[in-house]
Formats: C-alpha cells, sequence, structure tokens
C-alpha cells in the first residue's frame, strides 16, 4: 500500500507576525464622509464590528493573531472612534450598508462576520440583507434578541440625556464615575465585571458631535422599554450559515438567557458560554475566545447562497408559524414591537 504523505493545515503556510503600522487606522472616504479602520493580516476576510459608544480599538491585543490566519478588518463604524460623526441615519440597516460599501471600496467580496453587541445586531443585519456576502456569523453579546437591556442605557435613550452625558466632563465627574465603578466592582456585582470597559466608553464621548452620535445611535435600538429591535422573527434565514455565539454568564448589559434565544431560533447554531465573564468576554478571556473563534472558521464551511434557496427560505417561513399563532409566536411578538428593515 502506498504512503500518503501526512496532510499539513491548510492554513499554516499563511502565519504570519503583524507589524505594529498594520494596526494603525487608515481612512476610506465613503459617501463624503470619512470612515477609520483597521486592516492587517492576509486570508479569509473577517470583519470585526464593534459596539455601541466603542471603536476598533476594542479589538488590538486580538487583531495580530486572528490576521496570521485571515484578513482582519475593524472598522470603526460612522458616528464612532474616528470615523466622521455627521447628523445621519445611525440604524442597524444603516450600519449594514456602511459596511458593505467599506468592504466594497476595499475589494472584499464576502467576508466572516463577527459582532459583539450594537455589532452583533448589525452583523445579522448584514446577514439578512446581503447573504450572498456572508460566510459565517459569529456573535458576542449581540443585541436584536430580545427586549432587555440594561436600564442605564434605557434612561439614556429619554429626552435630555445629553444634559446628563455633558455633565460627566465636568471637573471632579471623572473621578466620581471612577469611583463608583471601582465599588461595583469591589461588590463583584455584574455590572463591576465590566466596569473598566464602562469607564472607557465614558471617555469616548468627548464632546457635544460623539455625544450626540451615541445618543442617536442608541435611540435607533433601545427606547425606555427596552431594545426596540429583534432579528428573531427571520432567524431561520440563517439555515445553512455557519453561526456562533458567544457570550458572558454575567453579563450585565445583554442578560445571557438571549443568547438561548437566539440558538433556539437559529438553526444549526453553536453555543459558548463564557463562565464569569460580563458583557465583554473577549477582553475577559482572550485566549479562550481566540482559540474558539479560529477553531470555528477553520473547520466549518462558508454558506454558499443562491437566490432559489433564499427565495425557499421564506416561502418556507418560520418553522412552527400557524396563521393562528401560539405561545411561542405570542413570545416572539412580546420580544420587540417591531423589526429591522
Amino acid at each position: 500500500m502506498e504512503d500518503v504523505p501526512a496532510r499539513r493545515p491548510a492554513r499554516a503556510a499563511r502565519l504570519r507576525s503583524v507589524g505594529a503600522g498594520e494596526l494603525a487606522l487608515q481612512y476610506r472616504v465613503v459617501h463624503g464622509y470619512r470612515r477609520a479602520f483597521r486592516m492587517a493580516g492576509q486570508g479569509p476576510a473577517l470583519v470585526l464590528i464593534h459596539g455601541i459608544g466603542d471603536s476598533s480599538a476594542t479589538w488590538t491585543d486580538l487583531i495580530p493573531d486572528l490576521a496570521r490566519t485571515h484578513t482582519v478588518i475593524a472598522p470603526d463604524l460612522l458616528g464612532h472612534g474616528a470615523s466622521d460623526k455627521p447628523r445621519a441615519d445611525y440604524s442597524v440597516a444603516a450600519y449594514a450598508n456602511g459596511v458593505r460599501d467599506l468592504l466594497t471600496t476595499l475589494g472584499i467580496e464576502s467576508a466572516t462576520l463577527l459582532g459583539h453587541s450594537l455589532g452583533g445586531g448589525v452583523a445579522m443585519q448584514f446577514a439578512y440583507q446581503f447573504p450572498e456576502r456572508t460566510e459565517r456569523l459569529v456573535l458576542v453579546s449581540a443585541g436584536g434578541v430580545g427586549r432587555e437591556v440594561n436600564p442605564v442605557l434605557r434612561l439614556v435613550s429619554l429626552p435630555g440625556s445629553h444634559l446628563a452625558l455633558s455633565a460627566l466632563r465636568l471637573p471632579g465627574m471623572r473621578l466620581q464615575v471612577g469611583l463608583t465603578v471601582g465599588l461595583l466592582k469591589l461588590l463583584d456585582t455584574d455590572l463591576g465585571r465590566d466596569a473598566p470597559e464602562l469607564l472607557t466608553l465614558v471617555d469616548a464621548l468627548p464632546d457635544e458631535t460623539a455625544r450626540n452620535a451615541f445618543i442617536r445611535t442608541l435611540r435607533a435600538v433601545v427606547d425606555w422599554r427596552g431594545q426596540v429591535v429583534t432579528m428573531l422573527d427571520r432567524c431561520y434565514l440563517t439555515e445553512g450559515m455557519p453561526t456562533m455565539l458567544l457570550w458572558g454568564d454575567r453579563d450585565s448589559v445583554v442578560p445571557v438567557r438571549h443568547a438561548y434565544g437566539a440558538h433556539e431560533a437559529m438553526p444549526g447554531s453553536r453555543l459558548e458560554i463564557f463562565e464569569g465573564a460580563g458583557h465583554f468576554p473577549f477582553h475577559t478571556d482572550p485566549a479562550r475566545f481566540l482559540t474558539l473563534v479560529e477553531e470555528f472558521t477553520a473547520t466549518t464551511t462558508p454558506a454558499h447562497w443562491s437566490r432559489e434557496h433564499w427565495r425557499d427560505l421564506l416561502c418556507e417561513g418560520r418553522p412552527g408559524v400557524t396563521a393562528q399563532g401560539g405561545a411561542r409566536e405570542r413570545d416572539l411578538r412580546e420580544a420587540s414591537e417591531r423589526s429591522a428593515t
């Protein structure tokens, strides 16, 4: 019997180090607005989408490792980070369009999308609007599943909240906020788990332009009753698309029960819970996070969509739906009063 040489992993040949210059911000002007992004590495495209009030800087410790096997693109969403902050549409649908347009200018036709919090909602919306350009989904503590969200975000969505955010810049307020956050952490509350990141988000709103963009983004997805956008009603369309959900079991922003709801609604999805982690599991346990993402992208086949397949899924509709509706349908309607478009 002829000896068969051992097969070397397909990705091993592309392993390379990432220079500091590759992690620096780059810029593209799209529709007249400057959009900042980081781009590094070689291989299949992997898009990292940050959450509300955050920026691509949240991924900088992870990009060098991910870029060994991927072309990593981490944008600053419009209204965030170093991107422009116009008086614009900050809905998840608009953000999905913006990600598509940036990828197009970079010559990237399809990619695996990894989204955190609001970015998870944007990733799901991207997959809904552009399934032919979506290879996989990795959703991290994603918004857009149920109504529940941290009460602080509900309060900030109310009229007059820009005045409260402005007050955070007054002398001495930064120290008071820091002491409060430190106390929450000392008491080992769930909110305290995310204390350092939450303090960073406060610092990321240095002027009125940034604060206005933050509030417009928040109000597009949250009101005083909670999240106003859901993708639960169309999650069945992810059938055939590799999807992984990553969540901290002590998430104080988007509760972990949303992870189980999304997992049930997304056929064939994979769920990984980070014990003891809050809303930022990729900061709490970056080694495990990297291992899961690299293993998931290496062992799954990119989705391949056709118009016929998409039409068939739409015509068949969500499994278990009847004209009269049932308990599951009522739960789904109560999760949100409207959906992303």
